[in-house]
C-alpha cells in the first residue's frame, strides 16, 4: 500500500483499529477532494512546514521560485526587487517600475519556493504589501537542505553542489545587491543591470536546489520520489 488510493480502496488492508480506518478515510477522502480541485491552500494549514516539500510533485506546475533584494537587513528597510522564475521564464519587478504588480500576480500560484524566505523574504514581502496574502505552500530550501547536511548561505550550497554563477555575478552576496541599488539610485544603469541579473540567477538556481532536495528527501525518509 504505497498511496492515498491504494488505502482507500481496500480500507481494511492496512490493519488498522476500525476507528482510526474511518477517522483515516474521512482526512484522505478530503485531501484526495482538495488535490484533485487545486486547492492549495488547504495543504498549506493541513501540511507542517516542515513536510511542504512532499506537495511538491502535486504543485510543481504551479510553483514560484522567489527572491528578494531589499535596502537592507531592517526592519523599516524596504523591497526593491521581487524575482519570480516559473515555467515561463524570469520576471523581475522592480521598484519604481513594476513592484506594485507583483501582489496580483502571485496569486496565481499554489505553491512557493525560497531560500531562508520563512524568514526573511516574506516577512518582508508582507510589510512592503500590506494586506498581502500568501496562502501558498512554502518550502524553505535552507531548512530542507538543513536536514540534508548541507549548511551555510545559498551561495556556499550552490558552490558545494558544483553549480556556477556567472562571471559577472561570481562573489556578490546580499550587502552587494544593496550596494548595487543605491548605485542605481545614483544613475548607474549599469548597477541596476548586474542586480537584476543576480537576482536572476538566484531564483533559476532555486529550482536546481529543488530538485536536489526532492529527491534526497525522497531517500532519506524511504518514499518514491515521483517524476517531476
Amino acid at each position: 500500500m504505497l498511496s492515498w488510493r491504494d488505502f482507500m480502496r481496500e480500507p481494511g488492508a492496512a490493519g488498522l483499529p476500525a476507528r482510526i480506518t474511518g477517522k483515516a478515510e474521512s482526512a484522505i477522502g478530503a485531501s484526495l477532494r482538495h488535490l484533485e480541485a487545486g486547492n492549495h491552500s488547504y495543504f498549506a494549514s493541513a501540511l507542517a512546514s516542515r513536510e511542504h516539500w512532499r506537495a511538491y510533485p502535486e504543485f510543481s506546475h504551479r510553483v514560484a521560485y522567489v527572491d528578494i533584494e531589499t535596502t537592507g537587513m531592517g526592519e523599516h528597510d524596504s523591497v526593491t526587487m521581487v524575482g519570480v522564475y516559473d515555467a515561463r521564464g524570469v520576471r523581475i519587478y522592480t521598484k519604481g517600475e513594476d513592484l506594485q504588480d507583483f501582489a496580483d500576480d502571485i496569486r496565481q500560484y499554489g505553491l512557493l519556493v525560497t531560500f531562508f524566505g520563512s524568514c526573511f523574504d516574506l516577512p518582508f514581502l508582507r510589510r512592503r504589501f500590506l494586506g498581502l496574502r500568501l496562502d501558498q505552500l512554502h518550502i524553505d530550501l535552507c531548512h530542507v537542505l538543513r536536514r540534508l547536511g548541507l549548511k551555510g548561505g545559498l551561495k556556499n550550497i550552490e558552490r558545494q553542489l558544483n553549480i556556477a554563477r556567472s562571471p559577472e555575478t561570481e562573489g556578490l552576496g546580499g550587502w552587494d545587491a544593496v550596494r548595487l541599488w543605491r548605485e542605481w539610485e545614483r544613475g548607474s544603469q549599469e548597477a541596476l543591470d548586474l542586480l537584476k541579473a543576480y537576482n536572476r540567477e538566484d531564483i533559476v538556481n532555486l529550482e536546481r536546489l529543488m530538485h536536489y532536495a526532492y529527491e534526497h528527501m525522497c531517500e532519506k525518509t524511504g518514499i518514491p520520489a515521483q517524476a517531476v
